[in-house]
């Protein structure tokens, strides 16, 4: 029945579908051109990286169905070779005309991505470069170093115990991306996709079988013609057991609690949208994308440059809302929600429906407690971390002895 009626609004809809995204596509998906530009720089010897060769001669690595949601920061799924993964490339606007005048693209600025380090630079310079910017991402922490030597191991892309030029200038643009400095802190977790290969500021990451976390995700002129009910009842169709549901949560809790004063500072979370993450095949939990978790230290100085008239002047992504002080009309730089209440508001539907009986008051009781939770996770430190290891606890205890553990 729910295929029937998929086919029958694909066909009543299909042709206006197209007709909506046809004029913007090229705009929109522009992967030919990140691909030209990448092995551009390749071939002159600007940048280097462990999937150029692939990319760029043997072409053994190729872009498939195009995902980008924003013309600068290019996503499509891909191939290389055996591995199946998704591609990301940063990309400068897309040429603008103005049909009133002459047909010449607006000159864009030439991004600055691949002029550091400069020639010359030796690999302890190089180093202390990556430490200061470390420091500026995310405080001054203690292990920095530590972290500064495997971004160099990393850059030996070709692992011939020497660092290039063209080696060092791509990783110094990708540590210039939220998402990349966030799978390099937490490559010892599951919680971020592995990283299978990177030339200039283009990389893959592997695969994650299934998104968004809980859901289906449609195109909007579908969502316009389904009724609300008929929606839950189609998300209660894609959603996998409840034993899975909790480990697929605890997943989530764990994330939350490896960037809150991890090893290497805190970082937020202002985009806990349900697009934002999903799981593989054995439902271990998995950060989708991480454009939006951000140093907590880099926040701060953000937000509080910004100026403010009122309270949602201060709001970064969908999720990190401060106060605007008012004296000064400037952001104050502390969030009103921590991680934790955004992730518990996020599970609260998908975790407490379908749950056994015996668990779910419970359940619902830590689970509004989580969501009540104001002001920094640093203001609530005993509170957060009690609330956190009770909801993990729970979960566990219902779930540990299934083979969905």
């Amino acid at each position: 029945m729910k295929y029937l009626f998929f086919s029958w609004l694909a066909v009543f809809v299909g042709s206006w579908i197209v007709y909506v995204e046809y004029s913007s596509y090229t705009e929109l998906c522009r992967g030919h051109d990140c691909k030209i530009s990448i092995c551009d720089k390749y071939r002159k010897g600007v940048i280097d990286g462990s999937a150029c060769s692939s990319l760029c001669e043997k072409e053994t690595l190729y872009l498939e169905k195009c995902f980008t949601a924003k013309p600068n920061s290019q996503v499509y799924s891909g191939n290389w070779g055996d591995l199946q993964g998704v591609i990301k490339c940063q990309m400068e606007e897309a040429p603008h005309y103005d049909l009133g005048g002459e047909m010449e693209p607006r000159k864009e600025a030439v991004p600055a991505a691949f002029n550091k380090p400069t020639k010359g630079t030796s690999v302890e310079k190089f180093r202390e470069m990556i430490i200061s910017h470390l420091e500026a991402k995310v405080g001054d922490q203690a292990n920095l170093a530590d972290l500064a030597t495997q971004v160099l191991s990393f850059t030996d892309s070709n692992k011939d115990g020497h660092i290039s030029l063209p080696e060092a200038r791509s990783t110094w643009a990708l540590l210039q991306l939220n998402e990349f400095l966030l799978a390099l802190v937490l490559q010892e977790r599951d919680h971020t996709p592995k990283l299978l290969g990177f030339c200039g500021d283009l990389y893959m990451m592997e695969k994650v079988s299934y998104s968004p976390l809980y859901g289906i995700s449609l195109p909007w002129i579908i969502e316009l013609w389904i009724p609300a009910g008929l929606r839950r009842s189609m998300e209660q169709w894609f959603n996998p057991s409840w034993p899975h549901k909790a480990k697929i949560s605890i997943g989530l809790l764990e994330l939350v609690e490896d960037i809150f004063h991890g090893p290497y500072g805190s970082f937020l979370m202002c985009d806990v949208r349900t697009t934002t993450f999903g799981y593989n095949e054995r439902y271990d939990f998995k950060v989708m994308d991480a454009h939006y978790i951000i140093p907590e230290a880099t926040f701060q100085e953000r937000i509080r440059q910004q100026r403010c008239d009122v309270d949602m002047d201060c709001l970064y992504g969908t999720d990190c809302l401060t106060s605007c002080d008012l004296t000064k009309h400037r952001c104050t730089t502390e969030v009103t929600r921590p991680n934790l209440a955004k992730a518990c508001d996020t599970l609260k539907n998908y975790i407490l429906r379908g749950a056994p009986s015996d668990l779910s008051d419970e359940l619902e009781k830590q689970l509004y407690a989580c969501i009540a939770l104001k002001g920094s996770a640093e203001q609530m430190e005993i509170e957060h971390s009690l609330i956190l290891n009770n909801l993990k606890t729970l979960l566990w205890k219902k779930i540990s002895h299934t083979k969905d553990s």
